[in-house]
């Protein structure tokens, strides 16, 4: 697609998102910014909970949920039976881990760049005799394949890692990954929190057995809910003890003295869904599907590429993967005061976010070359 076709995609669609008229939001990484389609959504939500009251779940907001459970699989190239709702990626990982066994396999491969809320999952089993073992980063961007090979055994049960390293901004090789754990006879975890939306996802092209997501970011559908994917063939020989009511048969039979796991990925949800993300959920996933997750990459390749040379240009130092196929949206400028920095920008009312060590920017498809280059004129100061 020409620049200038991927211009007009911005210029298209950024009138959508009112932020815009008030600020310059650089922060997708954090939280993808509100569209009038999701204000909208938020309202008919508040409309039916006025109207209807707890009928409305039947009427409506079960097959809000049911929508959301399909849209999730069209974006990530599975089946709706093999995808779940969750509160949050935290929740969603309880679940499963709830149904690995480690009695034979007990050890757990992830990293040092991971989000800690994967890691945390396996450090607080470790007196359940849960093996840790955290591989660390050989140049502080990525751990390569090669780490991970070396790692993996016939007593590993699982690799648990991101797509996107949330620290550095790289795509992993998950592909790449999951093969390596499949000859080992282990399971593959993908947390693509920071991928889906911004990068093409195929879950089962990827050979996946597990994929967490969620609505927050670059999905564009606020807080409250993330998204799980299981592989199909693995659903019913995973029996999780973290359980609730949306998870078994018969939901509304109410019987405390049956208890069968649904036979589809349900099995994995933890209680009652947050139908106001429900809803504006479903309109964050109608944007990304509308415009097609190909072209949302091409487009926040070009900003980022844009970004990057002018931070360069402008002296700084960028925490990043050395191949432009392997950068995502998300851009890490080093800096030694990277919170009095992010507070400076938002006083000049550019909307960024920092790590330690550095000053995090991350473009999606409504912003435009310009916004970076504001961005970087006043990090310059």
């Amino acid at each position: 697609m020409p620049d200038s076709e991927l211009y007009e995609l911005t210029e298209r669609y950024r009138p959508e998102f009112p932020i815009f008229r008030l600020a310059t939001y650089l922060n997708s990484c954090s939280l993808g910014a509100l569209s009038g389609r999701s204000r909208a959504a938020l309202m008919e939500f508040a409309d039916l909970w006025d109207r209807r009251g707890a009928s409305a779940w039947y009427e409506r907001w079960l097959g809000a949920c049911d929508e959301l459970r399909g849209a999730f699989a069209r974006l990530v190239g599975a089946d709706a039976s093999e995808t779940a709702l969750a509160p949050s990626i935290s929740a969603a990982l309880s679940s499963i881990v709830s149904a690995i066994d480690f009695g034979v396999r007990p050890k757990v491969v992830t990293t040092d760049l991971d989000f800690p809320t994967v890691i945390y999952q396996f450090l607080a089993r470790r007196d359940l005799g849960v093996e840790v073992m955290v591989l660390r980063s050989p140049d502080g961007v990525s751990v390569p394949l090669e780490s991970f090979a070396e790692a993996l055994d016939e007593r590993t049960a699982l690799v648990a890692t991101s797509h996107v390293y949330f620290t550095t901004g790289a795509i992993q090789d998950v592909a790449g990954l999951a093969r390596l754990a499949h000859e080992q006879g282990a399971l593959c975890l993908i947390d693509a929190y920071q991928s889906t939306g911004q990068l093409p996802v195929d879950a089962r092209e990827l050979g996946v057995d597990f994929l967490l997501s969620g609505a927050l970011k670059w999905l564009l559908g606020g807080a409250g809910l993330a998204y799980v994917y299981v592989r199909g063939r693995l659903i019913e020989g995973l029996k999780p003890t973290a359980v609730s009511w949306f998870g078994v048969e018969n939901q509304f039979g109410f019987d405390p003295n049956a208890f069968e796991l649904r036979g589809d990925a349900r099995r994995f949800e933890l209680g009652t869904p947050a139908v106001p993300t429900v809803y504006t959920a479903l309109a964050g996933l109608e944007l990304v599907e509308e415009i097609g997750v190909e072209r949302i990459r091409r487009r926040v390749s070009s900003l980022t590429e844009h970004l990057l040379e002018r931070a360069v240009a402008a002296g700084f130092a960028v925490r990043g993967a050395a191949d432009p196929e392997e950068r995502s949206g998300i851009v890490m400028i080093e800096h030694r005061e990277p919170a009095a920095a992010v507070q400076r920008l938002m006083d000049a009312g550019v909307i960024v976010d920092h790590r330690p060590g550095a000053v995090r920017i991350s473009p999606h498809f409504y912003n435009t070359t310009e916004d970076s280059e504001k961005a970087i004129r006043i990090l310059v100061g």
